[in-house]
């Protein structure tokens, strides 16, 4: 939480954060519940949608960062690094092979503790260079080897490779554009054609890709709207998106951890798809009714 007000405990501008503990009661109070609070209070408490179905290994040489991908969140689940030794005039293959394998046995171990098949319906292993497959290969021949690793056999037709430019998180948003087809039918994906269909509109017919409530069929904005500290502001988009819901549009909540929301907050995080092209908005005289984002 961002605090807003100078108190004691926490300076203005300053985080905060709260620790919930696993089936213990809290009672939260708040003046106005508009509906995306309300909505994301649902998705939480729904186990089925709350969970990321998308795991991602970002790998190499010596350094891998392990994440759940969901519909609204990107969490973290493992930082595995080991110092790997270089090339040089005393290089020994024998200490890299001892490194590479402690790297992976770390890497292996992160994974079977944070990726529940029953729950992740695709993993993509990605890295530059070869160390993705050379990971793969090793996960693999590990489980024809332990009797604790049958879903990975069960499931390898989940596992895929890709390419990143580096096993760095920043890297993430690279690999899930990439990989659009592959993660397809995951939570992380489900907004990635809307988005897509906007960047065509804005090719092909930019008169139906502006912003004019009363023509909207689809409005795309990223949550970070409705996080705003600014109450009067968060208001306004939570009665757009209302408006466009009651004048039959659809309304698409990007999440600004996932690659979409990514791609949308750099065209100012709210977009609109029309019904119909408005070539004369430009000449429209605010005054006459026509009420504008």
């Amino acid at each position: 939480m961002h605090n807003q007000t100078r108190n004691e405990y926490v300076q203005i501008g300053q985080y905060h954060t709260l620790e919930l503990e696993l089936k213990r009661p809290f009672l939260l109070r708040k003046e106005l519940w508009d509906w995306p609070a309300i909505d994301r209070i649902e998705q939480s408490c729904d186990e089925t949608a709350a969970n990321a179905d998308l795991a991602v290994l970002l790998m190499q040489e010596g350094l891998a960062h392990l994440f759940l991908v969901g519909r609204s969140v990107t969490a973290t689940r493992a930082c595995i690094e080991v110092p790997i030794p270089r090339k040089h005039s005393s290089f020994s293959p024998a200490a890299y092979d001892t490194a590479i394998n402690l790297f992976f046995e770390r890497v292996l171990d992160a994974f079977l503790q944070h990726v529940d098949f029953g729950l992740v319906r695709c993993v993509v292993i990605a890295s530059p260079g070869f160390t993705k497959d050379q990971f793969r290969d090793y996960m693999l021949l590990q489980a024809t080897r332990r009797g604790d690793m049958r879903a990975i056999t069960d499931n390898k037709a989940r596992i895929v490779l890709a390419r990143a430019p580096s096993g760095f998180p920043h890297s993430l948003n690279q690999v899930l554009a990439a990989c659009t087809a592959i993660i397809k039918d995951t939570r992380a994906a489900q907004e990635v054609p809307v988005l897509q269909e906007f960047y065509a509109m804005m090719t092909k017919d930019s008169d139906r890709a502006c912003y004019e409530r009363l023509a909207i069929k689809t409005l795309l904005l990223t949550d970070t709207w409705f996080r705003n500290p600014d109450v009067d502001a968060r208001k306004k988009y939570v009665d757009l998106a209302e408006s466009v819901k009651n004048l039959g549009g659809e309304v698409r909540v990007f999440s600004s951890m996932n690659v979409s929301g990514t791609q949308l907050d750099q065209l100012t995080g709210i977009a609109a798809i029309l019904r119909f092209p408005l070539p004369e908005l430009d000449d429209i005289d605010m005054d006459d009714g026509i009420q504008m984002l």
